[in-house]
């Protein structure tokens, strides 16, 4: 099994979305372990709408690229499309950070949410029964 952890974070139904990738990251790598929901400003985009954003650590048997193919459908499935990206509606976006003890995004990695979120989760009681 290989920890993946995830960044998942949405400017366009923040609520509603990032509970639906809760959702479905559940269907898929049962268990998971979340963090808080955080609220940050906008990175690289046009768009100022607040984002919301939620860490999560899961493991899994399949390989690193499948991984990111079922992120991606979960982000399409929610709405993320082409078209809203240039507008700059994130309706989904899951980043997978770290995969079996490499470090994806090392940019993102910095980010001071995403190390909170890191920090909650490894000291959750729920992180240590996984």
């Amino acid at each position: 099994m290989k920890k993946c952890v995830v960044c998942i974070g949405s400017n366009y139904n923040r609520k509603e979305s990032l509970a639906f990738a809760r959702r479905k990251l559940m269907e898929l790598f049962s268990p998971v372990c979340f963090s808080v929901e955080q609220e940050t400003l906008p990175v690289n985009i046009k768009n100022r709408s607040l984002f919301s954003n939620q860490v999560a650590v899961f493991f899994s048997e399949l390989k690193e690229e499948e991984v990111k193919v079922e992120l991606r459908k979960i982000e399409e499935a929610a709405g993320r499309s082409f078209e809203n990206n240039k507008k700059g509606i994130i309706v989904l976006d899951i980043d997978l950070l770290l995969f079996h003890h490499r470090i994806l995004k090392p940019e993102d990695m910095k980010r001071e949410y995403i190390l909170k979120g890191i920090e909650e989760i490894m000291n959750s009681e729920t992180y240590r029964m996984l």
